[in-house]
Order: structure tokens, then sequence, then C-alpha cells
């Protein structure tokens, strides 16, 4: 038998290796990308919120953009640094934003983060380079500080003493802030209608009116936009939750809110850059192939790609997907960032 030191001395050097071995662990994934139109290109896709299950959705997505189109994808997640597991509650630790500084794209798809100024800060880097940005979903409200934060004017609402950020990151840089759900939240679907002025805009290539539906309720946005902000898709309120479900009748629908928009945006000593936003964005969203696919087409043009867009972007599901419905505290527990790995799984 072992004697209490000998024991205590074996525990110890369990512990320390297991300690050693979780610091070790990557807390985010990152997809190869094979060949196609991305070849050598690096996405970046930032997911931490509570409801919509950012956890699932961008992991999908990097995986269609690495396997079907060529891309570097690194998806990272809220993770609890206590335990090392994904937990979109934690709202103040995204680990691996440092790989912002060699992105060629940022999707962004978080919601009411108090993230520590040094992880701030990669974020802020990035954006003053003017490289493009996706947001997606609850992005509108992406940040939410207190006021002695150093980038408390990234929070939604903001109304501090930096006049430029009025509004917070959403409105800045994606176009809007939170305002309102429109239509009946969880009761009433959505389903994308495109903007008759813009059929030939090469985001909706390959994309018709119903093609993009959502479980996902329409946001409401404040109207009319800017001249400097294009919508692309309009959001159609439906009666229930089914795809063909019949449009809601009145004024929720007159006029329908965009859900699809694109604009440029310059934070202050930055330089210009694309965005494309889009009010959807659950994991459920992208059970539909039109979504899918505004999502590709979106990254090629946020890219300056657009006259490569093909008639018809390969969209397919890419190994296991089974979305959660969205819902507070509804993601499954237990889950590493590690556990999304790899295209089949």
């Amino acid at each position: 038998m072992l004697k209490p030191l000998a024991v205590f001395a074996f525990f110890f050097a369990f512990l320390s290796n297991s300690t050693t071995l979780f610091a070790q662990e990557p807390l985010w994934v990152t997809y190869k990308g094979a060949e196609g139109l991305g070849k050598g290109k690096n996405i970046v896709l930032v997911g931490g919120d509570e409801e919509y299950r950012s956890e699932e959705a961008l992991p999908q997505l990097g995986k269609i953009l690495a396997k079907h189109h060529g891309f570097n994808c690194t998806v990272l997640f809220a993770v609890d640094p206590k335990t090392g597991l994904i937990n979109p509650n934690t709202n103040d630790n995204i680990p691996g934003l440092e790989s912002l500084a060699n992105a060629d794209l940022m999707i962004i798809a978080t919601r009411f983060r108090k993230l520590p100024p040094e992880q701030m800060k990669h974020i802020d880097d990035y954006l003053k380079t003017g490289k493009p940005v996706i947001g997606m979903r609850t992005a509108t409200h992406a940040f939410n500080f207190a006021k002695d934060h150093p980038y408390a004017h990234y929070g939604n609402g903001y109304k501090g003493a930096q006049k430029e950020w009025t509004d917070g990151f959403g409105k800045l840089v994606l176009g809007e802030m939170w305002i309102s759900h429109h239509g009946s939240h969880g009761k009433q679907s959505c389903r994308g209608i495109i903007v008759p002025n813009q059929r030939e805009n090469p985001i909706v290539k390959g994309i018709k009116d119903g093609d993009i539906w959502g479980p996902t309720d329409v946001y409401g946005v404040r109207l009319p936009f800017p001249n400097d902000y294009q919508p692309i898709v309009f959001g159609q309120v439906l009666e229930g939750m089914k795809f063909d479900d019949k449009p809601v009748n009145g004024k929720v629908n007159e006029p329908m809110m965009p859900i699809a928009w694109t604009k440029t945006y310059k934070i202050p000593e930055g330089k210009i850059g694309r965005v494309f936003t889009t009010t959807m964005g659950a994991s459920l969203d992208l059970e539909s192939e039109g979504f899918r696919r505004l999502l590709v087409n979106a990254t090629l043009w946020c890219l300056d790609m657009e006259s490569k867009i093909p008639e018809k972007a390969k969209v397919d599901i890419v190994g296991k997907f089974e979305p959660t419905k969205f819902s507070f505290n509804g993601y499954k527990k237990g889950m590493k960032p590690k556990d999304f790995a790899g295209l089949d799984n």
C-alpha cells in the first residue's frame, strides 16, 4: 500500500498534469479550407449568445465555407474559464480573438457580451483596418458594458461623449442597434422576400422569394434607412412556424422590415470597410438552404469577390447538424470546442 505522503504526491502530480493538459487544449476550432474560391483566405467566426445557439450555427457555417469554398475558418465560443466548457451564459470570455489579426473577414453573432479590455482590443484593432464584417441576428446588440469600461462606446444603445458611437457597435458598424421583435416571438416565423430592385444583386444569386425561411421572427429596424444602406431581403412575418404558413395581414407587413442589408462602416481612426448584416441567424435558420446560400454569397461580396459568385453556390450541410431550438439556457451542456472539431462531426 502507498504511504500517505506517496498518495499525496501521486494526486498532486496527476492534478498538475491534468491542469497542463487542460491549459493546452484548444478553446476554439479551425477548419482548413479545401480547394475553392476562398483558398488562402481566413475567416474568424465569433460566437457567444444565450438564446439563438450561435455555438451551433457558426461551426456549421464555418464547415460549409471551408469544405465547399476553400476558406480557412476559425470558430470562437463563449467558454467558461473554470471548466473549459462552452457556456453561452459566460458573457465575459471569448478565447482566441487574437486570431483576428490574420483574418480577412469577421463574422460575428454575439449578444450583450461584457468582454475584458484585452479581448475587446482585438476586435477594435480589426475594425480599424476596415476589413469586412458580417453581423448575424443578435450582433446588432453584440456588447453591453458599464460606463467606466474602456470600450463602453461599443455597448448597445450607447449615449456617451463619443458621439460617433451613438447607439454603439450595432448602429455604427452593422447599421442598427437592438430595437424590438417585429411580430410575435416564437409564434410567427419569417419568409425572405427579395427587395424588388435587388433581384440582380449578386448576393441573392440562386435565391428566389420564399427560398429563405427561418423560425426566428423578424427584428424591428428604424426606417427609412440612410442612403448608404442597401436593403437586400425583406422579412415577411408569417402566421405560424411553418415555411408555408400564410403572411400576417395588416400593419406588421406594411411595410416589411429588412432582414438583410449592406452598407459600409468606418470607426474613428479606422478605414472604410464593407458590411453585410442579417437579423436572421439562429442555428435553426441554417436548415434553410436559401439562407445558407445568402450567407455564402454575402461572404464573397464582403471580400470583393462578387464577380465570382456562382449561379448557385454549393451550400450542402457538412457533417452532422442537429440544431437546437432557440431558448435561453437551452444550450447543450458539457460541450467543449473540440467537440465541434473536424468536418464530419
